[in-house]
């Protein structure tokens, strides 16, 4: 279970990188772009580090402020929700 885990953070995060590359091309040669929603939506299912990661290395959409509040809200609702499991995971003595 958790190679199958890891094996999705790892994809989801290639998918959010690329799709986020691919919408900031879109933005430089024209053409239909990835909607925000769309964005936010990888980052909320598991792809927010390559969203990071991608947002940082081509400079896409950091000078947007209300979609940089709704990322950094999407990275603290991870955090919590990790610290969250694997605190209740190891109070329940599953983590040896």
């Amino acid at each position: 279970m958790q190679k199958a885990i890891v094996i999705y953070f790892v994809f989801v995060n290639i998918a959010a990188f690329i799709v986020y590359a691919f919408d900031k091309y879109r933005s430089i040669k024209g053409g239909q772009r990835v909607s925000e929603k769309e964005l936010h939506t990888f980052s909320l299912i598991g792809g927010f580090l390559g969203a990071t990661l991608s947002m940082a290395l081509f400079r896409h959409k950091v000078a947007k402020v209300p979609f940089l509040i709704k990322h950094i809200v999407i990275i603290l609702i991870w955090i919590l929700g990790s610290v969250y499991y694997f605190t209740e995971i190891n109070a329940l003595n599953f983590i040896r």
